[in-house]
């Protein structure tokens, strides 16, 4: 290790880490309560330890150079280690002390609250840190290990990693209760294709399963119009601008209070299974290791909470 380093100071990290964040030098001396001079001076102080460009300014973007990137990863294993020792010290007094990362995908919105509170039920001191996003950037913050524990229902075939079944996530088709389809007794994929279908962004992983399941079963919709997000998929069922193949989680109230309904279509609902996961080989602080050990051991009666707030049976 080049003697240069050793003289690195946490402020200096801290500092690099915030810019990185915010992609400026401005935002990020707001953020640290300093004044922009003081923050290009830390970046440039970290550049000659380095000896090499931290950030190239294209147009008015900033951008991160390879040796940033490198430092990044490196003061998100330091800033991580030390939070861990933080939790172990704490450990050591008794108590599981401090902040559960977790990043999930958006369905999954709609049970995680339920799963950390029952959680913090034992751990009364353990915060959350909750990021919702789609499948595609899921997949991304896991390459970059962004988060302690990720939850998804698609694993990705291609990268190596420590996951979890824990609750099956339900994709059902629902209409509005006036549609014509909504009074039949027994429908079949194919049944649906003449009705217009929204659908979530690219991105998304019940888009992609969806996509793929129905290109399986040859059910192939004329009309297709893109929303981006679950919200938007159900308030435009509920406005009548089509049908929607959704996971039944998302739509729980509206088919407990009439306002929806779910469609009997013979080869629905299409199953996927809810993962909790993390790059293998990761070391996991005490508080990740405690939620996922709380997942695998609590896997029934996940299910039966699920089934209290879905109206429907869900464990594994």
């Amino acid at each position: 290790m080049r003697k240069s380093l050793l003289r690195m100071t946490f402020r200096q990290l801290q500092v690099f880490r915030s810019v990185c964040d915010q992609r400026s030098y401005s935002r990020a001396a707001e953020e640290m309560a300093l004044t922009q001079p003081a923050v290009s001076l830390q970046i440039r102080q970290l550049e000659e330890l380095l000896g090499q460009p931290l950030f190239d300014y294209v147009g008015k973007k900033l951008y991160l150079t390879e040796a940033a990137e490198a430092l990044q990863r490196a003061s998100e294993d330091i800033f991580g280690r030390l939070e861990s020792l933080d939790m172990q010290l704490a450990d050591l007094k008794g108590s599981l002390q401090g902040q559960l990362s977790l990043a999930i995908e958006s369905s999954a919105k709609y049970f995680v609250p339920h799963l950390f509170a029952a959680f913090r039920r034992e751990h009364p001191e353990v915060s959350l840190q909750l990021t919702v996003v789609n499948h595609t950037q899921a997949v991304r913050r896991l390459s970059a290990n962004r988060d302690d524990l990720l939850i998804m229902s698609q694993v990705p075939s291609d990268m190596a990693l420590e996951f979890l079944p824990f609750l099956n996530n339900p994709i059902i088709a629902v209409a509005p209760v006036d549609h014509p389809l909504s009074q039949a007794e027994a429908l079949q994929l194919q049944d649906l294709c003449e009705w217009p279908l929204l659908v979530r962004e690219p991105g998304s992983g019940t888009r992609r399963a969806c996509e793929e399941y129905c290109h399986q079963k040859r059910a192939h919709f004329a009309q297709i119009q893109e929303v981006g997000s679950l919200e938007g998929q159900r308030e435009g069922v509920l406005a009548g601008l089509g049908l929607a193949l959704i996971p039944r989680h998302a739509v729980r109230r509206e088919l407990q209070l009439g306002l929806l309904r779910e469609l009997p279509v013979a080869e629905l609902p299409l199953l996927r299974s809810w993962c909790v996961m993390h790059p293998r080989g990761k070391y996991l602080s005490p508080v990740a290791q405690a939620f996922f050990n709380f997942v695998r051991d609590q896997r029934k009666q996940i299910g039966a909470l699920a089934a209290q707030f879905s109206g429907v049976g869900n464990s594994l």
